[in-house]
């Protein structure tokens, strides 16, 4: 019999956590746990778990704190994230004088050659068209370039579109908008789903360094951290984005501060060789990255765009009587949704309009039938409206319904209200009648489309109340989550919609250690207390890696307003 390694042999270090409540996700409740190394070897009383630890072991008195899973943001986008808290903050800004004041002073402040913006509304506008002139009016001599809270639209003013090369005559690409002034033709300043896509971000990815990246990466690992987020599931990975995932992981000796899954983005293309030979990239990116850091687990794929600038497909027409196709339609996205889940993948499709939710089911049900019976795991974006015939075939397929609370956030839903304008509202973002279906729900911010903190979520998604204006009445209060199991839509849930639940989500033997302790009971507590609750410690595979007082972060409602450096 061989011996084993003097590696093998040395007992891994233990800590004994105690005076806590704990909440395991499984069900029940602790006072007490035990983690040896990277897992957890211990859930229960104190007095079992004291012994359990033995005498040598480390004891932490968490001081009444409450504990839980650590959350795992199942859908957000981090490098997008990093820049949105360094780009000028605009979700507050209450009017157009005010938006414009913020772009004055960032202008005044900075010698940047650009000015970035994040988060306007379309309520925000005082009811006029967003216009390279209003922009104009703010800065005249740089290019600004303002990212719509949704991510869906950029708008941009005179200079910007001079330096992207945007004229009267530039064609539409597929699946995207330039605005035009519906009088002259002319290009109007605002750029609309792919025309972002693969317009504005190469051209804006072509300003920023390596070196920039990687700040901004940190910047988000840092800010999640601080929350107590351990784990994020990244929905629309890029080039850039892997090459930053490749250094960060290089900085941090083969490990990350949180857990990453990846979905790549498929874009359009005119050919079905072109769009299923991303798919073969992705499915060769999925075997190559594959650790408990990082995994690389499937495709995203942007079925149609948002409510707010009219460009999600609906069944019926908007209050205006527009309509919008979209931007994968069947014929197209069938055979990519077939090509990914033959090869293993983890399909991700963004659907917000009950037209676009429509035709991912179908892509879905024709893989099955194609590829046969398995546990696929696949999952569908945001439906923001959706039939209730869906929600029954969601369930009935496995298919998990990802959902952002903060996008039902009554203080963003006066412009998206009224592009619907009529029975559609009364069951906007319908959560219970998935669970209730037998639907998995997982629960996620979407950052930067929304603020990155879980328990601001968790306030909307309990009482279906602002989280940014308290005041506000609560928007289809008959649709609020009961907080236990929102909790664990946000951990347990979240962690089964990227296939982690034999390892994350849970507070349970065996379990990597990934949890985080709160100030306070938010289940004892009155709703509103979510929003002054805070993490007091992070702590991702056994290590502490947030304690309140050592690590800076950005406020709830804020970020930084900087512009890109020249």
């Amino acid at each position: 019999m061989s011996r084993p390694s003097p590696e093998e042999s040395t007992p891994l270090p233990r800590t004994l956590y105690t005076n806590a409540t704990v909440f395991t996700a499984e069900g029940f409740l602790a006072d007490a746990f035990v983690v040896e190394g990277s897992r957890f070897l211990h859930v229960g009383k104190e007095a079992d778990a004291r012994q359990i630890a033995g005498e040598s072991a480390t004891e932490v008195d968490l001081g009444g704190g409450f504990v839980l899973p650590g959350f795992i943001d199942a859908h957000t986008h981090l490098l997008m994230m990093g820049q949105a808290l360094q780009k000028v903050p605009l979700r507050e800004a209450s009017n157009l004088a005010d938006l414009q004041r913020c772009l004055r002073e960032a202008a005044d402040s900075t010698a940047a050659q650009r000015i970035l913006g994040a988060g306007w509304l379309y309520s925000s506008l005082d009811e006029k068209q967003p216009t390279k002139e209003l922009l104009d009016e703010a800065v005249p001599d740089r290019p600004v370039y303002l990212d719509a809270n949704d991510l869906h639209s950029v708008w941009v003013n005179s200079a910007a579109l001079a330096e992207l090369g945007i004229d009267d005559n530039t064609p539409d690409p597929i699946g995207g908008r330039i605005g035009r002034n519906p009088l002259t033709g002319k290009a109007d300043g605002m750029l609309y789903e792919t025309a972002t896509q693969q317009i504005v971000w190469p051209a804006l990815a072509a300003y920023t360094s390596d070196k920039d990246r990687d700040a901004q990466l940190e910047e988000a690992f840092t800010n999640y951290l601080a929350v107590g987020v351990t784990g994020a599931v990244d929905m629309a990975v890029q080039d850039d984005d892997l090459a930053a995932f490749r250094r960060a992981l290089a900085r941090h000796n083969n490990t990350l501060p949180i857990r990453v899954k990846g979905h790549i983005l498929v874009s359009r293309h005119e050919s079905e060789a072109a769009n299923v030979a991303q798919v073969h990239k992705a499915a060769a990116l999925a075997t190559e990255l594959n650790s408990d850091w990082l995994q690389i687990c499937g495709i995203k794929l942007v079925v149609d765009g948002v409510i707010d600038s009219c460009t999600a497909a609906m069944k019926e027409p908007y209050a205006d009587g527009s309509s919008c196709e979209p931007i994968w339609d069947r014929e197209s996205l069938t055979p990519v949704v077939a090509a990914a889940d033959a090869a293993g993948l983890q399909i991700a499709l963004h659907a917000i309009g009950d037209e676009a939710s429509d035709i991912a089911l179908d892509a879905l049900e024709e893989a099955g039938r194609r590829n046969g019976p398995r546990d696929r795991r696949h999952r569908i974006e945001h439906l923001e409206t959706v039939t209730e015939a869906n929600v029954k075939r969601l369930a009935a397929l496995g298919v998990v319904a990802s959902m952002q609370p903060v996008h039902a956030d009554p203080a963003i839903q006066e412009n998206w209200q009224s592009m619907l304008g009529d029975h559609r509202i009364e069951r906007a973002y319908p959560w219970t009648e998935f669970t209730d279906a037998g639907a998995t729900l997982a629960l996620s911010t979407d950052a930067p489309t929304a603020p990155h903190q879980p328990l601001p979520n968790l306030y909307v998604a309990s009482t279906r109340l602002s989280a940014l204006n308290p005041t506000l009445e609560a928007n289809l209060p008959g649709y609020a989550l009961n907080l236990a199991d929102a909790l664990g839509h946000a951990t347990r849930d979240a962690a089964f919609s990227c296939r982690a639940e034999d390892r994350q989500g849970r507070i349970a033997a065996g379990y990597l250690a990934d949890f985080t302790v709160l100030d306070s009971n938010p289940l004892a507590a009155e709703p509103a207390q979510l929003l002054a609750n805070k993490a007091r410690m992070t702590v991702v595979g056994g290590k502490v890696a947030f304690h309140a007082g050592t690590t800076t972060a950005a406020p709830f409602q804020g970020g930084h307003a900087l512009s890109q450096p020249a």
